[in-house]
C-alpha cells in the first residue's frame, strides 16, 4: 500500500515538472514569436510580432535610441493614397526572410535581412499583390538622436554615436515618399528633425503602372507618366547602422564597398580621402587658341581643374562651339592632353539634361521623346498654313505657369501659339507655323497635340528614355575627349520625366557608370544616392553683385549643410573682372580659410589679359590655398576669418611660411546735410584716432539712404592735403581706397561700376590722432548721407604649413 501511495505521489510529481517544463517552452516559443533581434555591429535592432521596432541600440553606449513617443513600422505601406502600419510579422531563420502582413490592405511584403559586420542589410524581396502598392517607407525611424541631423545622408549624431540608414540603389529614395511626383525641393529629408530627436526614412515607388503626377515639384499638374515595366518596390534596399561618430566616416566607405555602390576614385583613392577633395578650381571661357594661356593662369594660381563654362554651340547632342574648338572633338582632346600634361584636370560646363531650341534632338526633326505636360488630340484637320488649331481639350496648353515657348509637338512639326480661348471650340491661337525650323505640315483630326515641357532658359527636355541618351552622349563625349570634371548644373531638368528624383539619380548614376576614367563631378541638388556618387556641391553665384555682396549669406549656411552631411566645404563661384581688387580678393579668400572651403573662380582670358593686378591676384589664390589646404591657420584664427566684417593680408615669407596680418576698422563717421548760415562752411570734421602703425590712408565710403545722391566730395587730411572725388554716387553706392592712387566706386548691389585715379597720392597717416574734413553737394527730397569707415594693419601673426 505504502510503495503505491508512493509510486502515485513520485508519478503526480512527473506530470507536474512535464507541465511545467512544456509550460516554460510555450512560453519560450511565444516569447522568441513575439519579438526577433538582429546584431550588427554595435547595433541592434528588434521588431516585434507586429512589425513594428522595439529597440535601435548602440552596444558601445548600451543605450536604445528608439523614442517611446511613436509607433515605428518597419516598413510603412502605402496604398490608395492612405499609409498602414504592418500588422502582422513573422521571422523565417533558415531563409534569412521576414514577413510583413498588412491586414488591412491586404498586401505582405518579404524581406530579407543579412547580419553584416558594419551594418544590417534589408531590402524587399516580395511585395504582392503589386496592384495595391502605390509605395513603401522603411519606417520612418524615430530615435532620440538631434544634436546633429544628416539630412542628405541619412545620418544622425550626438556627440558620442551615430545611427544612420544609407539607401542601396536608385530606386531607393532618401525621405518619407513627400509626393506622387516622389521629389523634394529639400536638400535633404533621409533624416529630418522630431520632437523626440529626429526620424530615419526612405522609400520606394511602384513604377510600374501609368500615374498622374505634379511634375517638377508641383509645378506641372496632372502630368501623365508612363509605366516603367518591372520596376516595383522589390529591389529597394537599405542599410542600418551604428557606430561612435568619429568612426563615421570610415563606416560610410566600408558599407560604400560592402554593397558595391559607387566609389569615385583619383589616383587610386577614394576621392572623399583624396588630395583633391574640396580643392579650388578656375572657370574660364577658353578655346584651343588660348588654351596654354589659360593653364599657365590656372597653374599660376594654384588650382587643380580648369573647367569650361559654356563649350557648347548647343545641349542635347552636345555639339561643341566651332569657334572655340574648330576641330571638334579632337581640339578639345588636345586641350584635355595639355591639361593633364600640366597635372590638371579639365572640365565642361552642361545644364544636364537640357536641349536648345537648335539642337539636333529638336531641329529640323524633333524627336519623338521629347517630354510633354500632357496631350490632346486635334478635333478637325489642319492645313500647313492654319493659325489657329482645334484641339478637344485646352488642359495643359492653357497652364500658363512654367508654359515659357509655348510650343506643342503634331507629327514632326513644333508650333507655337500665343493663347487659348476660354470657351469650346478650344483654339490654339495665333499659331507660329514650323517652328524652331521644322517643317509645316498638315495634321488630321485625331492626331495628338503634345505640350512641350519648357524652361524660361528657352530649352525643351526629354522622356526618360531619351534622358539616358543624353546622359550617354556625356559620358561618351567625355571617354573620347578625357574630360575629367563635370558639373551637372540644372540637375532638376530630371523632373521633366515624371518620375521625380528617381530620374535625377538615373541620370547621375548613368554618366557615372558609363564613363571609363576618373573624373570629379558636381551638382546643383543634393540627393541622397548620388552622396556616393558626388565630389562635390559648389553653390552660390557671382552675377548678383560683388565678392561681398552675391549670395554670400547663403554661401556661409550652406557650410553648415556640409558639415552635417561628410561633404566637402565649398563657397561657390566667383568673379575675377578686369576691375576685381587684391582687398576683395583677399576678402573672399578670407572667409575661404576660415570655413576650410574651395570655391570656383571665374576668370574669362580677356578680363585676365586687362586687370593690371591679374598676377597678384591669381599669387594671392595660390598662397592662400597653399596655406588653407597645409592646415596652417589655427581653429582660433580661422574663427576670426569666418567673420565677415574682419579683412586680413596675407604675405608670404618663404616658401610655406607666410605672416597673417589682419585689419582694424575705425568707428563709422557719418555726415548728413544740415542747413547752415549764409558764409558758414559746409563741411563737416571728424577726429579719426588712428591706432595702427603709419601705412597710406584706405576707407570704404558708403551713401546710405533710399534716394537721393551725393557729388563734389572733397576730403581734408590735417588741414593739409585736399582729396578730390570727380564722381556722383547715388543712394546705396560705395567708394573705396585701398591705399593706391586708383579708386574704384561701385553700385548698390557691389558690383564695379568704375574707377578713376587721384591727381595726388594718398598721405601716409601714422599712429595719433588725425582731423579730417569732408563736403558735399546732396541732391534729392530724401538726403543720403555719407558714411566712411577708415582701415588699417593691425595685428600681424606669423603662420606656417602643419
Amino acid at each position: 500500500m505504502r510503495n503505491q501511495i508512493l509510486h502515485m505521489i513520485f508519478s503526480k510529481l512527473n506530470v507536474a515538472r512535464n507541465l511545467i517544463l512544456f509550460t516554460c517552452l510555450l512560453c519560450l516559443s511565444l516569447s522568441s514569436n513575439a519579438q526577433v533581434s538582429f546584431i550588427s555591429g554595435e547595433l541592434k535592432m528588434s521588431i516585434n510580432k507586429q512589425g513594428s521596432l522595439t529597440e535601435l541600440s548602440n552596444s558601445a553606449s548600451g543605450k536604445n535610441y528608439l523614442s517611446a513617443d511613436t509607433l515605428s513600422g518597419l516598413i510603412t505601406l502605402v496604398s490608395k493614397s492612405m499609409r498602414f502600419q504592418p500588422s502582422s510579422m513573422s521571422y523565417d531563420k533558415t531563409q534569412k526572410k521576414m514577413t510583413l502582413g498588412y491586414k488591412e490592405a491586404g498586401v505582405t511584403i518579404d524581406v530579407r535581412v543579412e547580419n553584416k559586420n558594419t551594418h544590417l542589410l534589408l531590402e524587399i524581396i516580395r511585395a504582392v499583390p503589386a496592384i495595391k502598392i502605390d509605395a513603401i517607407i522603411w519606417g520612418p525611424f524615430p530615435n532620440t538622436i538631434g544634436k546633429t541631423i544628416g539630412e542628405i545622408i541619412g545620418v544622425v549624431r550626438d556627440g558620442e554615436i551615430s545611427l544612420g540608414i544609407q539607401v542601396l540603389n536608385i530606386k531607393t529614395l532618401g525621405g518619407d515618399y513627400p509626393s506622387l511626383e516622389g521629389s523634394t525641393w529639400a536638400r535633404g529629408i533621409a533624416a529630418v528633425p522630431a520632437k523626440w530627436g529626429s526620424k530615419l526614412q526612405a522609400y520606394s515607388i511602384n513604377r510600374d503602372r501609368d500615374r498622374f503626377v505634379d511634375a517638377w515639384g508641383g509645378l506641372y499638374k496632372n502630368m501623365p507618366v508612363k509605366a516603367l515595366k518591372g520596376e516595383t518596390v522589390v529591389g529597394s534596399k537599405i542599410a542600418v547602422f551604428s557606430c561612435k561618430e568619429a568612426q563615421t566616416f570610415d563606416r560610410l566607405e566600408q558599407i560604400e564597398i560592402a554593397e558595391n555602390l559607387p566609389r569615385p576614385k583619383v589616383n587610386g583613392v577614394w576621392f572623399k580621402k583624396s588630395n583633391v577633395y574640396g580643392k579650388s578650381y578656375m572657370i574660364s571661357s577658353y578655346g584651343e587658341k588660348d588654351i596654354d594661356e589659360m593653364i599657365g593662369y590656372t597653374k599660376r594660381a594654384g588650382l587643380v581643374s580648369l573647367y569650361h563654362e559654356g563649350p557648347f554651340k548647343s545641349w542635347g547632342k552636345f555639339v561643341l562651339n566651332p569657334e572655340q574648338f574648330p576641330n571638334g572633338k579632337n581640339g578639345l582632346k588636345n586641350c584635355v592632353d595639355k591639361a593633364h600634361a600640366a597635372g590638371l584636370f579639365l572640365g565642361m560646363h552642361t545644364l544636364t539634361n537640357f536641349i536648345n531650341t537648335n539642337d539636333p534632338y529638336v531641329s529640323p526633326v524633333p524627336d519623338n521623346r521629347l517630354s510633354f505636360t500632357g496631350t490632346s488630340t486635334l478635333n478637325r484637320n489642319v492645313d500647313a498654313d492654319q493659325n489657329t488649331i482645334e484641339v478637344i481639350s485646352p488642359e495643359y496648353f492653357n497652364d500658363e505657369k512654367g508654359n515659357n515657348l509655348h510650343t506643342v509637338k503634331i507629327g514632326s512639326e513644333l508650333i507655337r501659339y500665343k493663347s487659348v480661348s476660354s470657351t469650346a471650340p478650344y483654339l490654339l491661337l495665333d499659331c507660329q507655323r514650323g517652328a524652331f525650323g521644322t517643317t509645316r505640315t498638315a495634321h488630321q483630326a485625331g492626331d495628338q497635340v503634345g505640350k512641350l515641357l519648357d524652361h524660361s532658359y528657352n530649352v525643351f527636355f526629354p522622356n526618360l528614355d531619351m534622358q539616358r541618351e543624353i546622359a550617354t552622349n556625356i559620358a561618351n563625349l567625355m571617354n573620347e575627349t578625357g574630360v575629367d570634371h563635370l558639373d551637372l548644373d540644372g540637375h532638376e531638368g530630371a523632373l521633366a520625366s515624371g518620375q521625380g528624383d528617381y530620374a535625377l539619380e538615373l541620370f547621375a548614376k548613368d554618366v557615372y557608370d558609363q564613363v571609363k576614367h576618373d573624373f570629379i563631378i558636381g551638382t546643383s541638388l543634393s540627393k541622397t544616392f548620388y552622396w556616393h556618387i558626388g565630389s562635390y556641391y559648389n553653390w552660390g553665384e557671382p552675377w548678383y553683385g560683388g565678392f561681398k555682396e552675391s549670395m554670400q549669406q547663403y554661401r556661409i549656411d550652406n557650410q553648415g549643410l556640409f558639415d552635417r552631411n561628410y561633404m566637402p566645404h565649398m563657397l561657390g563661384w566667383y568673379l575675377l573682372a578686369e576691375n576685381t581688387t587684391l582687398s576683395e580678393m583677399e576678402w573672399m579668400l578670407s572667409r575661404a580659410a576660415g570655413y576650410n572651403a574651395g570655391f570656383a573662380m571665374v576668370a574669362r582670358p580677356a578680363a585676365l589679359r586687362k586687370n593690371s593686378q591679374t598676377n597678384q591676384l591669381l599669387d594671392a589664390i595660390r598662397e592662400w590655398e597653399m596655406a588653407r589646404n597645409g592646415n596652417a591657420f589655427t581653429q582660433a584664427q580661422q574663427e576670426q576669418l569666418k567673420n565677415p566684417k574682419n579683412e586680413f593680408h596675407l604675405e608670404k615669407r618663404s616658401e610655406g611660411k607666410w605672416t597673417l596680418h589682419q585689419y582694424a576698422m575705425s568707428p563709422v563717421f557719418t555726415r548728413e546735410k544740415f542747413e547752415r548760415q549764409p558764409g558758414e562752411p559746409t563741411h563737416t570734421t571728424w577726429n579719426l584716432q588712428y591706432k595702427w602703425k603709419e601705412q597710406p590712408l584706405q576707407f570704404r565710403m558708403q551713401i546710405t539712404g533710399e534716394k537721393g545722391s551725393v557729388k563734389n566730395i572733397k576730403m581734408q587730411i590735417d588741414n593739409y592735403m585736399e582729396l578730390l572725388f570727380p564722381v556722383e554716387l547715388a543712394s546705396g553706392e560705395s567708394l573705396v581706397s585701398d591705399g593706391t592712387e586708383t579708386i574704384r566706386f561701385y553700385d548698390k548691389n557691389g558690383k564695379p561700376k568704375g574707377s578713376f585715379k587721384l591727381q595726388k597720392k594718398l598721405p601716409t597717416v601714422s599712429a595719433g590722432a588725425h582731423k579730417i574734413l569732408i563736403d558735399s553737394d546732396f541732391s534729392g527730397e530724401e538726403n543720403p548721407k555719407i558714411e566712411v569707415q577708415f582701415k588699417g594693419l593691425s595685428s600681424s601673426e606669423d603662420i606656417q604649413l602643419n
